[in-house]
Formats: structure tokens, C-alpha cells, sequence
């Protein structure tokens, strides 16, 4: 048997609006901007295809399972710009097939920086998919499922978590399959889901490219693939971005219609089924160790860190803005913390990054700045400007004080 598990990231960020060195305002994010691309993409993407997992659920009498990762502040836009979206999703959780992950709240870079902060994030996004969906989540995947060993180690501590999701990366694989649990090193209570990320990046890359071999893609030729894994895995975890459905894989390609004949394919085997992560974690025992001694993410063909620490810029900015999280913390200003919190988010990083961002690929994806040097410069004008407003509330203290 062959159990496919859908996983579905559906992240957006707090874009920041153009901020100069000379501006005092204290609104640092495009509430225009962002609003218009939330809708744009629940429009072509996010209700669609909800509504559509929600039917083939219902269809397939529940033996159609799937995953999702929802950001803390996607939610804080559904709720403000698309409220329908939440009632989807509320019904989605109804099911009983679909389980909602733990993350950090804000999709932030905070284990790199701060275990304090990391624990934090995590704690509210528990609280919210706890509150929203009745769900309080039993397997962890960090932000563009960066991961070590020690990460493993950390989230194991936390006690509440029986698996993470993360990248199946060759080079740490070798000879062996994705398509196993796997144990971190030494830590037993925690297994590993890896992404197939060639089946994945099938779906969420290659659909639509017709100069592929392979093209076009149809929902019988992709079941066989997946019945192939018989004898080579117990598993097909297809890992991927929300927006591969109708955003970027545009409507016009076929997607909804691959995505609506999938399981009837899948099943119709007879021996092949769908589920969700915790699904496969009760069901099949770890294989083996993934040994992951260096950071992976599921990023660019390096799955590496470098699309959110690449150059010197981005370094800096992190460096700054995780320098400035005491003195947050210590003003006890809960506005202050908030939008401390939405420029943890990496896609700020992400938009620094200078890999490949003339060739016009998904870096500059929904990318709100001309240049990786004008998102520095932006970002840090607006860090500068916090940090001011930080230093106000110490100031009164330091006067009482002296």
C-alpha cells in the first residue's frame, strides 16, 4: 500500500509599505496592498480549491485526506479581508479528515535566533488552530520546513508534538527512499515525514511546462507513479505550496480538473489510500535514521538556508532585528511586540535575496520592491523607527529610576 499524504502551506505576509529614513509614522504595513493580493489570490486559489477539497471529502465518503500549515497572520487576513475562507476551513476541520498542523505564528526564522521567541510563536499559533478549528496539533513543521537535529531535539522537548514535516533532501538520503518515517538521532519520540519532492514539484512546478517529457500531467498517469512506490515506500508525501492551485498553476492548465479526478485514480486501485500526517505516523514504524547535522529547508535546489541568509544584507537585518527583542519585551508595549512579531516573518528576508533575482523566478514572487538592496533599505528604515519607539517607553522608566 501506498498512502498519499497532502500537505498545503497557505501563508501570506504583512507586506511593509514604502517607509523612508525621514517618515514617523507608526503604521509600517500596506493594508491597501495586501488586502487587493489576499483577495486576488483567494479569488484564483484559496476558495476554489478549498471548496473543492471540501467536495471531493464529502464525495469520496472521507477516504480523501489532506494537511494544511496555516500562518497566524494568513488568518489574521482571512479574518479581516476573507472571512468566507475561515468558514471553509472551519467546515474542512468538521470532516474529521483534515488535520492542521503547529508552526510559528508568524512563519518567522525564530529557532535561528531565539528558542524564547520560537516556543512563543508556536504557543499562539497552537492557541489559534485550537480556538478556530477545535484541532490542537500533534505534528510540527517549521517555516519553508527548515530542520536539524537539534531542531528535532527542541521541538521533542516541547512534548506536544509526535512528528515534524520536512525535506527529503538526497544528500542526506543516499541511496535511501522519502518515502519512510524516519527517527532523528537519538531522539525517540519524535518521527520524520519527508518530502517526495519530485512527485511534489510535479504537481506544484512541472504541470503546466510543456516542454517537459512528461507533459501534460493527468491524474491517471500520475496514480501510476504513485502505485510504483509499492515495494519502494509506504508513502507519497506531496508537500507543497497552497497557491500551486490556480496561482501558479493558472486555472486554464488543468489543475482544478487533475486535482478533482486525483483520488477516484488513487483509489481505484484498490490498495492505495490517502493520509493525513498523524494518519501515517500511527500507521508504519520508522525505517531508520535521517541523520541532519546541517540546516535543510525545502528552498531553491540547495535546500539550504541561502534564500533567507545568502548575503551580507540579510544577515544584518536578522541580526538587528533579534537584537532588538528584549528591549521589546522589556517595554511592555503589546503594539510594540506585534509588529516586532510581523517582521520576524521571513518573506522580509526572502525579498533580500539577490540569488537569481534577474532571471524573474520565484523570488520575485508577489515581491513589493524593485531591488533585493530597496527591501534592505526599507526594512531596515522601518526597524530603525521601532527601535525608537522601544527607546520612548524606556526612557520614562529610566527617569523614574534615576
Amino acid at each position: 500500500m501506498a498512502s498519499v499524504c497532502f500537505y498545503f502551506q497557505v501563508h501570506q505576509p504583512n507586506r511593509l509599505r514604502r517607509y523612508s529614513v525621514f517618515d514617523s509614522n507608526n503604521n509600517y504595513f500596506d493594508d491597501y496592498h495586501n488586502e487587493h493580493i489576499l483577495k486576488k489570490v483567494a479569488g484564483k486559489c484559496y476558495l476554489p480549491t478549498t471548496q473543492l477539497i471540501l467536495d471531493l471529502i464529502r464525495r469520496h465518503d472521507g477516504r480523501f485526506r489532506v494537511a494544511y500549515s496555516l500562518t497566524g497572520v494568513v488568518i489574521d487576513q482571512f479574518r479581516r479581508w476573507c472571512p468566507q475562507m475561515i468558514d471553509l476551513l472551519a467546515q474542512l476541520a468538521e470532516t474529521g479528515c483534515v488535520e492542521f498542523l503547529g508552526e510559528t505564528y508568524h512563519h518567522s526564522l525564530a529557532y535561528l535566533y531565539s528558542r524564547e521567541e520560537f516556543s512563543a510563536q508556536i504557543d499562539l499559533h497552537t492557541a489559534l488552530m485550537t480556538d478556530l478549528f477545535g484541532q490542537t496539533p500533534r505534528v510540527f513543521r517549521n517555516t519553508e520546513l527548515i530542520y536539524n537535529n537539534d531542531l528535532a531535539v527542541a521541538v521533542a522537548a516541547m512534548g506536544r508534538f509526535d512528528g515534524i514535516l520536512t525535506e527529503g533532501a538526497d544528500h542526506i538520503l543516499a541511496y535511501r527512499s522519502p518515502n519512510y518515517v524516519y527517527t532523528p538521532p537519538g531522539v525517540r519520540n519524535i518521527r520524520l515525514l519527508l518530502k517526495n519532492y519530485s512527485l511534489s514539484d510535479d504537481i506544484a512546478f512541472r504541470f503546466s511546462n510543456r516542454g517537459w517529457k512528461e507533459w501534460p500531467l493527468t491524474a491517471e498517469k500520475f496514480a501510476q507513479w504513485v502505485h510504483q512506490i509499492n515495494g519502494d515506500g509506504y508513502m507519497c508525501n506531496l508537500f507543497m505550496d497552497y497557491e500551486t492551485f490556480g496561482e501558479h498553476q493558472w486555472e486554464d492548465t488543468g489543475i482544478f480538473q487533475f486535482l478533482e479526478a486525483l483520488p477516484q485514480h488513487i483509489l481505484d486501485t484498490g490498495t492505495n489510500d490517502f493520509k493525513t500526517p498523524s494518519d501515517c505516523l500511527a500507521a508504519y514504524d520508522p525505517v531508520g535514521e535521517y541523520d541532519v547535522p546541517h540546516m535543510i529547508s525545502w528552498a531553491d535546489t540547495e535546500r539550504d538556508l541561502s534564500a533567507w541568509l545568502g548575503n551580507a544584507m540579510q544577515s544584518n537585518a536578522l541580526h538587528e532585528l533579534y537584537k532588538l527583542e528584549q528591549p521589546v519585551r522589556e517595554s511592555g508595549d503589546e503594539r510594540v511586540l506585534d509588529d516586532w512579531r510581523k517582521l520576524t516573518t521571513s518573506d522580509h528576508c526572502y525579498y533580500m535575496c539577490t540569488k537569481y533575482f534577474a532571471d524573474g523566478d520565484v523570488h520575485k514572487y508577489f515581491n513589493p520592491y524593485e531591488s533585493p538592496y530597496d527591501s534592505y533599505i526599507n526594512f531596515m528604515n522601518v526597524l530603525d523607527n521601532l527601535h525608537s519607539r522601544v527607546n520612548a517607553q524606556a526612557e520614562p522608566a529610566r527617569v523614574a529610576i534615576g
